[in-house]
C-alpha cells in the first residue's frame, strides 16, 4: 500500500489529505485569501497525527485544474516545495476529475459531468464514464454554460450548476446535480495513488498546473465587446 499525500487548493476551499495503510485523513479551511499560509499546517497536522514524516510518503498528488488561476498555480508551488525538500516525485490530478470521483462516491454515477464556476460568465467541465477506471468522454473545456453539452444522460455535480443556475434549469441533470460541490483532497489523494500504482507519477519539474483560460484578465475593450455580444 501506497502512502499518499494531497493538496487542493483551485477554489475558495482548501484542503490536504493523507492516505496511509489504506486509510484517509484531511483537513479543510475556507478562504482563498489564506489557502498559502493555511495549508502547510494542514500537511503538518495530518503527518503528525499519522506519526510519520515527509519523507515516509510516496508521492505528493495536488489538484492540478481547472480552477482559480492564483489557487492552482499555489498548489502546484507548494507541492513542487514539498517534492523537492523530501526528493518525492508529483502526481499533478485534474481537478474536474476530483469532482466525478466524489460524485460517484455519494451517488453511484458511472456517468459524470462535472462543472465549475469558472468566472467572467463561463464554467470549466469534462464528462467522465467509470467503468472500472475512469475514462475521459469529453475533456476539460472552457465555455458558457449554454455551450455544455454533455452526450446521454448524466449525473452533474460542481458549483458551475449553482452559479449559472439560470442557464441550467432546463437541463434534465439539473435537478439532481450536486450543485455545490468544490474539489477537495479526499478525492486527489485517492486518484493520486491509483496514478502512482500506474507509474504515473513525474518529478518534481515537470509538474504544471492545467490551465484552461490563456488570458485572466479583459481589457475595458474586451469587456465592453463581450458584454456587446451576449446582448445581442
Amino acid at each position: 500500500m501506497s502512502t499518499i499525500l494531497a493538496i487542493e487548493t483551485s477554489s475558495e476551499l482548501a484542503s490536504a489529505a493523507l492516505l496511509h495503510n489504506d486509510l484517509c485523513s484531511s483537513r479543510q479551511t475556507a478562504g482563498v485569501s489564506t489557502h498559502s499560509q493555511s495549508i502547510l499546517p494542514m500537511v503538518q497536522a495530518l503527518l503528525q497525527d499519522a506519526g510519520i514524516t515527509l519523507r515516509d510518503c510516496d508521492a505528493i498528488a495536488f489538484g492540478a485544474g481547472p480552477g482559480s488561476f492564483t489557487g492552482v498555480r499555489t498548489a502546484c508551488g507548494i507541492a513542487q516545495g514539498l517534492a523537492y525538500g523530501a526528493d518525492k516525485p508529483l502526481l499533478p490530478t485534474v481537478t474536474l476529475l476530483a469532482l466525478a470521483q466524489a460524485c460517484r462516491e455519494q451517488t453511484g454515477a458511472s456517468d459524470v459531468l462535472a462543472v465549475l464556476d469558472a468566472r467572467m460568465g463561463e464554467v470549466y467541465w469534462a464528462q467522465y464514464r467509470y467503468d472500472g477506471m475512469w475514462q475521459v468522454v469529453i475533456a476539460p473545456t472552457l465555455s458558457s454554460a449554454t455551450d455544455v453539452q454533455p452526450q446521454g444522460e448524466v449525473v452533474a455535480c460542481g458549483n458551475g450548476l449553482q452559479a449559472y443556475a439560470a442557464d441550467f434549469a432546463a437541463r434534465p441533470f439539473f435537478a439532481a446535480a450536486l450543485k455545490d460541490m468544490l474539489p477537495q483532497a479526499t478525492q486527489i489523494v485517492r486518484l493520486g495513488a491509483i496514478a502512482y500504482a500506474q507509474g504515473l507519477a513525474v518529478v518534481a519539474s515537470a509538474a504544471e498546473p492545467l490551465y484552461l483560460r490563456n488570458k485572466v484578465a479583459l481589457t475595458t475593450m474586451e469587456r465592453l465587446e463581450k458584454a456587446a455580444k451576449e446582448a445581442a
